[in-house]
C-alpha cells in the first residue's frame, strides 16, 4: 500500500495526500508513509518537522514492539501479518507509529494486512481519533493472528495422531518447520504483549477509557497466543524427540535382525568352508547321500541356532 493520509473531524472522513494532511486540523489525522528508501525518512524530517528521535524511531530497519512515551504521545511498535514472503526469522511485519492528540504518523516497510480493513472503518467512520485508530490496529493484528497460532497447534496435534517408524522423516521435517515458525511469532508476541500493556497505562487524555479497554483485551490475546507458541515450541521440542527414539528404534530393529541373520550362517559358512577344501580326507566324499547330509546338518544347525535366540527372546520386536 502507498502513502495515504485521512481527516476525520466530527464525523466527516475525507482521505488526502500526505503534504495536504501536514495542515489539517482535525478529530484524527492519520498519515501513513512507506520506507522502503530514503524518501520517508527527509519528508518525516523535513515536512513533517518531527524531531530526529521520532524519525529514528519510525524509520529503523531492525524493530521489535515496544511503547515509549515521548512529551504528550507515544512511540508505538507493532508487528502483524504480511501478503509479502518473510523469513522464518522474522515471520512478522512491523508498523511503527507516533500517536498524539488529534494526529498519528505510521511507518511501514512491507505491507501490512490489515491496513486495508483499518482504512475501512475509518472511511466508514467507525474511527474518531487517535485512540480508536490505535486499538483498532491491535485489535486486527491480534484477532488475524489467533487463527494462524492455533493452526500451528491443530498441526502438531496431527502430527502426534501420525506418530509411526516409517513416517519419521517427513514428520521430522513438518514438525522443524513448525517450530520453526512458533519460535519466530514467540520472538515478537511477547514483547507485544508488553508494549500493548504499557500503551494501556499511559497517561494521557488522548487515549480514553474504551481505548484503554480495547487495548488491554488485545494484550490479553497477545498474551495468550505468547504461552500457545511457547506451549507449540515445547510439544514440537518433544514430538522431534519422540521421532528420534523412532528411528533409532527402527535402526536397532535392522541391526539386530542383521545380527541374526549374520549369526546363523557364520557356523554354516564355516561347515560348508570346511567341507570345501580341496584336501583328500574329507568325510563321506565318494559316498551318494553326502550332499543331502550336509545341506541337512546346515539346516539343522539353522534351526538350534534360530530356536536358540527364541528361548533368548532375540527375535522379539
Amino acid at each position: 500500500m502507498s502513502d495515504f493520509a485521512y481527516s476525520v473531524h466530527d464525523a466527516a472522513v475525507r482521505r488526502l495526500s500526505a503534504a495536504e494532511a501536514l495542515g489539517e486540523r482535525a478529530d484524527l489525522v492519520w498519515i501513513h508513509l512507506t520506507s522502503a528508501d530514503e524518501t520517508a525518512r527527509r519528508w518525516l524530517d523535513e515536512e513533517a518537522k518531527l524531531p530526529p528521535i521520532l524519525v529514528e524511531a519510525l524509520t529503523a530497519v531492525e524493530t521489535r514492539p515496544r511503547c515509549d512515551a515521548v512529551n504528550d504521545g507515544a512511540v508505538i511498535n507493532l508487528r502483524g501479518l504480511s501478503s509479502e514472503t518473510m523469513a522464518a526469522s522474522d515471520p512478522l511485519a512491523s508498523i511503527r507509529l507516533y500517536a498524539h492528540e488529534g494526529r498519528v504518523f505510521s511507518v511501514t516497510r512491507k505491507s501490512l494486512n490489515v491496513l486495508d480493513p483499518v482504512c475501512g472503518q475509518v472511511a466508514a467512520g467507525g474511527i474518531h481519533d487517535p485512540g480508536d485508530l490505535i486499538a483498532a490496529l491491535a485489535l486486527a493484528i491480534t484477532e488475524e493472528l489467533d487463527p494462524v497460532v492455533a493452526d500451528l497447534g491443530d498441526s502438531l496435534d496431527a502430527c502426534e495422531e501420525q506418530l509411526a517408524p516409517g513416517r519419521s522423516i517427513e514428520l521430522r521435517r513438518h514438525v522443524a518447520e513448525v517450530r520453526s515458525r512458533a519460535i519466530g511469532y514467540r520472538r515478537f508476541l511477547v514483547p507485544q504483549r508488553a508494549a500493548l500493556e504499557k500503551l494501556a497505562g499511559l497517561p494521557g487524555d488522548w487515549l480514553r477509557d474504551d481505548d484503554r479497554l480495547h487495548l488491554a483485551a488485545a494484550s490479553d490475546r497477545a498474551a495468550r497466543m505468547a504461552e500457545e507458541v511457547e506451549s507449540i515450541r515445547e510439544r514440537a521440542a518433544l514430538i522431534h524427540e519422540t521421532l528420534t527414539d523412532l528411528r533409532a528404534e527402527q535402526i536397532d530393529q535392522r541391526a539386530l535382525a542383521i545380527a541374526v541373520v549374520a549369526m546363523v550362517f557364520l557356523p554354516l559358512t564355516f561347515l560348508t568352508g570346511l567341507l570345501g577344501m580341496n584336501v583328500e580326507g574329507i568325510p563321506f566324499a565318494e559316498r551318494p547321500w553326502a550332499f543331502a547330509g550336509v545341506v541337512g546338518v546346515c539346516a539343522l544347525l539353522a534351526v538350534v541356532i534360530a530356536g536358540f535366540f527364541g528361548r533368548r527372546h532375540w527375535l522379539r520386536r
